[in-house]
């Protein structure tokens, strides 16, 4: 069910070229700046980091700052916020204007931007620092918001329930200059931590079709014909019936080109050579994969143990297992079949279709 205006969706994805007049000064509901009389929306979406550009980039949007709000310490710091004991929310102040962009405008750029079932944290960043909420500078704001949250819940998108609250606004403290237009200072940085976070690829599995895209994923798994066709005997042995290839008698376990590593199968993109090292076992070893939403793992019980099997998410490919035993940051090994992984050269990325991913090879 499509309950979003066209004219939001079009907004959400497509950047403004009509840019703020400058920092609204006064912190409250409505005020005057030149001849416009503007009002403010209070969101907390997670990493603050990801939540400035889709409102920076709205018509009618005049300022947005990253900050804390909903917490009881005074004028507290980042380090503080993020231990989790201030109470705080990492959170945005939306100055705009509503003659240009109406409230349930901005909740609808709000909505999608967020897993609003989470109420734990978001994507990789877990803690109630990080939980959602929409704080209502009015009484008519809380109305629109719980009218919002209502029409989200009823149409189905999401089969859990909608966990964001609705409270009361109190007092908005300003985040640390770094971390203002982040996404603009860092690019890099912050595309990686957009893509590494979840936040990237959650947004295009549950929004795709209001922003008007496919619906379908391009990465698709083929009919059986066309995979028996497409892999090798050992391949389809390793990826369709749990096989495991030898240690050390395999394509990948010693390669160190950089570049990444998707399903021999869908072609969903899988891991990183930034994130594979040598862990002695001969095959190709990764502490993290590119995008947790394209792995699933299951209990395995075969050969009289226990152990975490490793599945591409769209192709369904057997990769391998995952084991507590990794190096930091993570602690876990990826023990991955080269069978099951086709490697894409960093300089063939773009030619290859995934030119998306060479920020994870940028300085």
């Amino acid at each position: 069910m499509k309950w979003f205006s066209l004219a939001t969706i079009l907004a959400v994805f497509t950047i403004s070229m009509c840019k703020s007049e400058g920092a609204a000064e006064d912190k409250g509901m409505g005020m005057t700046k030149n001849s416009g009389s503007y009002e403010k929306a209070t969101f907390a979406g997670g990493c603050f980091w990801c939540m400035e550009p889709p409102f920076e980039n709205l018509d009618g949007v005049i300022e947005v700052v990253p900050g804390y709000t909903g917490g009881q310490t005074v004028d507290p710091t980042y380090g503080q916020v993020s231990s989790g004991t201030t109470g705080h929310l990492e959170a945005v102040q939306v100055t705009y204007d509503p003659s240009k962009i109406d409230y349930t405008g901005m909740l609808e750029v709000f909505w999608m931007q967020i897993d609003p079932t989470d109420g734990s944290g978001q994507f990789v960043d877990r803690g109630s620092q990080y939980s959602t909420a929409i704080f209502y500078h009015s009484e008519e704001q809380k109305r629109i918001a719980e009218e919002s949250k209502l029409r989200l819940q009823k149409s189905g998108r999401f089969s859990k329930p909608i966990v964001t609250q609705i409270r009361p606004f109190t007092e908005f403290y300003e985040a640390e200059d770094y971390h203002k237009d982040f996404y603009k200072k860092s690019p890099v940085r912050y595309k990686t931590y957009k893509l590494f976070s979840g936040r990237e690829a959650f947004q295009k599995k549950n929004w795709s079709d209001a922003a008007g895209e496919e619906t379908e994923s391009r990465y698709k798994k083929p009919s059986e014909k066309e995979i028996r066709a497409k892999l090798t005997p050992e391949q389809y042995s390793v990826t369709q019936q749990c096989g495991t290839e030898p240690p050390f008698q395999n394509e990948y376990w010693n390669n160190k080109r950089e570049g990444i590593y998707v399903d021999v199968v869908s072609g969903e993109p899988l891991f990183s050579s930034k994130d594979k090292f040598d862990s002695g076992s001969g095959w190709p070893s990764f502490f993290r994969p590119i995008d947790e939403m394209n792995i699933v793992e299951n209990v395995d019980s075969s050969h009289g143990m226990v152990r975490t099997e490793v599945r591409s998410g769209i192709g369904d490919s057997h990769l391998g297992h995952v084991f507590n035993d990794g190096p930091e940051p993570t602690g876990l090994r990826y023990c991955i079949n080269s069978a099951s992984l086709r490697f894409i050269p960093k300089e063939d990325l773009d030619k290859e279709g995934y030119g998306a991913y060479k920020i994870l090879f940028e300085e």
